[in-house]
């Protein structure tokens, strides 16, 4: 069985709005996992001895991120609001603007709690490094001599 990609563009009726009104736009999304729009960008890596966690997280600051780990359950949220007055002679102008962001990912049984989980947050790109158990990791790979 073959995959084939839906495209909105063949049918002239099925615009932006009749999409928006009857609350489709995502029904036939690319993707095949349902997307939050609010969530982050995450990539997931599982290395030998690690799992690498990527979250682009732009326009946050270090001190709006907020990463726990409980009960097998990595929690990553942040929240942000700014608020910028100008005023002049004859106006008042007020802006506002407030983000904010909650994430939890089920942690494998394989990740090692107990150990540092390395977090470094540069260029609005969040990466976390999580350590595996030493009984998890698979053994080196042996060379079996034939006599």
């Amino acid at each position: 069985m073959s995959l084939i990609k839906f495209n909105k563009n063949r049918f002239p009726w099925f615009n932006d709005r009749i999409a928006t009104w009857m609350d489709t736009d995502d029904f036939f999304a690319d993707d095949f996992f349902v997307r939050d729009r609010n969530l982050p960008a995450m990539n997931v890596k599982e290395n030998e001895d690690n799992f690498e966690i990527e979250l682009a997280v732009p326009g946050f600051s270090k001190k709006d991120i907020e990463v726990t780990m409980e009960n097998d359950t990595l929690h990553i949220c942040a929240k942000q609001s700014k608020e910028e007055v100008e005023e002049e002679e004859n106006y008042t102008r007020r802006e506002f603007n407030y983000s904010s962001f909650d994430r939890k990912l089920q942690l494998p049984t394989s990740v090692d709690q107990n150990k540092k989980v390395k977090a470094v947050y540069k260029n609005g790109v969040l990466k976390l490094d999580l350590l595996k158990k030493e009984e998890a990791k698979e053994p080196p790979k042996r060379v079996i001599d034939i006599a």
